[in-house]
Order: structure tokens, then C-alpha cells, then sequence
């Protein structure tokens, strides 16, 4: 059997784009129920701050190192703290955004399972943060933890009694971690560099960043990731179609690739008849 060279058929990344517009509007749709949706959480304050005692508590219970550990580093310096307020406050969004409209343009195929995977996360936080409102440690005395983006800027807080553009006891989990933590995933599945495990700093970062700023417990980081790791479950990359998956392991499969592996099945299946017809 003769292995064609060509490449897989044309026009089956385009047919696995969707239309722009529609996308824009879901996307910003599914941003405003967000919001919308937060602000349902606030009027808590009482029980997110039980819950925060809690989970303090229970961090402790089960020997988690102190977020005070993680604190202390980046206030050796002022230049660091701030640096690492500045992420919090403008690397989360942008960098989803980023990577959403990467993989719309350069892996179309891979960006509908990417955006279903980030808006399951999103939803299954939002039902958490109604259910279980949590101060952040910042807010927790018993912490002792300081409030760096309020000492020392920049913060994208204002008073928690006034702030009406966020929810501010929505602590657990934190998207910050679990949106960070896709967007590696989803580049080293749609990339094949060998460098493209480097990824997984931008999550690292993001952790060490929540953690440090007293913005997130280390529980929020691991309840972000359990509900990650059930979307990345349940939901499957596929064709526009609904075919045959993906594969996660090479996004750049060609129909060369795949008439070889179909073609060293033939070969297998003579060198069987010709056994046969020996004993005979």
C-alpha cells in the first residue's frame, strides 16, 4: 500500500470554527450571567465569614502550609508585592481572553471544547459561590494576613460595604487558579513544542499570586482544580460534527499519519493467511 503525503482535507479547521459574531455574543452573554450572578451572592456577610473561620480551621486540621508563608516572600520588597498585585488585577482576564481568541483563529478545533470546558467551570463556581459565600483572608483577622493590594496597590476592590461591581465573598473556588490552570492545559494540548509544559507557570504564578495577596485560601486553589478536572472529564474534545475526538496528543494530525497507522494493519493480516496456508 502506497502512504499518501498530502495533508489532511482542506477547509476542516474552518468548518470547525464557528461564526465570529455568534461567538462574541455568547461569550459576552455568558460573561453578564456571570456578573449577574455574583451579585445574587452579596448580602452574606455573616455566614461568609463563619465559612471563612471554617476553612481556616480546616486548612490547619489537615496541616496545609500557612498562605502567611507564601505572604512573606513577596513582602520583602514592596517592588514585589506590587508586581504581584499588578497580575492579579490585570493578567486574569486579558489572558483568558488571549487564549480563547488564540485558539478561535490558530486551533479552531479546539476552541469549542475550550470554551464549553471554561464555561462548566465558571457555572459550577458560580452555584458554589451562591451556596457557600466565603470571605477571603484579607478580610480574616485571625489570618494575619495583609491586605497588599490595599497597602500597596494597585487593588481592584473598593470597600466591601459599597462595592457594587463585585462580589467580594465569592472566595471559593477561586477562577482565577481554575482559569489559569485551563488555559495551560488547553496550550499544551493545542501546541506540540516540546517547551509548551512551561505553560503550567501561569497557573503556578496565579497560585502563588492568590495566595500571597490574601485573595484565596490554598483550598480555593483546590477545589478550582477538582472542578476543572471533572469538566476536562465530562467533556470531550470533538469534530464539529460530533465524530471522532480530537486527539489530545497531536493537533496536527494529517491523513499521511493516519494512512500509516491504518496501512501497518494490512501487512499483519497477509503474514496470516501465509501462515495458514503453510500448515496446511
Amino acid at each position: 500500500m502506497n502512504a499518501r503525503t498530502e495533508p489532511a482535507p482542506a477547509g476542516s479547521d474552518a468548518i470547525a470554527r464557528p461564526p465570529l459574531v455568534r461567538e462574541v455574543l455568547l461569550v459576552a452573554g455568558l460573561f453578564l450571567v456571570y456578573k449577574f450572578g455574583r451579585q445574587l451572592a452579596t448580602g452574606h456577610t455573616g455566614e461568609a465569614f463563619h465559612n471563612a473561620h471554617r476553612v481556616w480551621d480546616l486548612e490547619r486540621a489537615v496541616r496545609l502550609p500557612g498562605e502567611g508563608v507564601v505572604q512573606s516572600l513577596l513582602l520583602h520588597g514592596d517592588g514585589l508585592v506590587h508586581i504581584a498585585n499588578t497580575y492579579y488585577a490585570a493578567v486574569h482576564f486579558p489572558a483568558t481572553a488571549a487564549f480563547l481568541v488564540w485558539l478561535y483563529l490558530r486551533r479552531p478545533a479546539h476552541y469549542v471544547w475550550a470554551r464549553r470546558v471554561l464555561a462548566a467551570v465558571t457555572a459550577a463556581a458560580l452555584v458554589l459561590h451562591l451556596l457557600f459565600p466565603l470571605a477571603p483572608p484579607r478580610m480574616l483577622a485571625a489570618t494575619g494576613l495583609v491586605d497588599t493590594a490595599r497597602v500597596y496597590g494597585p487593588s481592584v476592590y473598593g470597600n466591601p460595604a459599597t462595592d457594587s461591581l463585585s462580589n467580594q465573598f465569592a472566595a471559593m473556588p477561586s477562577l482565577h487558579f481554575g482559569w489559569a490552570l485551563m488555559v495551560a492545559i488547553g496550550l499544551i494540548v493545542a501546541t506540540r513544542s516540546r517547551w509548551r509544559g512551561l505553560w503550567l507557570a501561569h497557573p503556578l504564578l496565579t497560585l502563588l499570586v492568590i495566595v500571597g495577596t490574601a485573595n484565596h485560601y490554598w483550598l480555593d486553589a483546590i477545589v478550582a482544580a477538582a472542578l476543572l478536572g471533572l469538566a476536562l472529564a465530562l467533556i470531550r474534545p470533538g469534530t464539529p460534527s460530533g465524530g471522532t475526538p480530537v486527539s489530545l496528543r497531536s493537533p496536527h494530525r494529517t491523513a499521511t499519519t493516519a494512512g500509516r497507522a491504518q496501512g501497518s494493519l494490512v501487512p499483519a493480516r497477509r503474514d496470516e493467511q501465509a501462515l495458514v496456508g503453510a500448515g496446511r
